[in-house]
């Protein structure tokens, strides 16, 4: 059996390695029980009616940015992780709501 890092919560987005990120997300992942920290759906599931229906500028982000479902919510301020969420979430809180 792997043991995996286990880190304290909320960590730095901007700090992390690529393989950290993704420990650190499997980590949210596993805290909040598998729902999206942001619409609490289950992160195999698609998200609440509202963000799934939402009209969302795809040409606004990064190219491989749909290429995941769940991402690591980070506050861009801040750079401090927030939780686990759905891809279009993400998108809907980063076009909808400044995030």
């Amino acid at each position: 059996m792997i043991k995996t890092k286990k880190w304290k919560l909320p960590v730095n987005y901007n700090e992390l390695e690529p393989h950290q990120k993704w420990a650190v997300r499997t980590q949210y992942i596993k805290e909040q029980q598998n729902l999206c920290q942001y619409c609490k759906m289950p992160l195999n599931d698609a998200p609440i009616n509202y963000v799934e229906a939402a009209t969302i500028s795809w040409a606004a982000f990064p190219y491989n940015f749909q290429l995941h479902p769940i991402h690591l919510h980070h506050d861009h301020n801040t750079g401090m992780t927030i939780g686990a969420v759905h891809m279009k979430c993400n998108a809907y809180l980063w076009q909808y709501k400044g995030e």
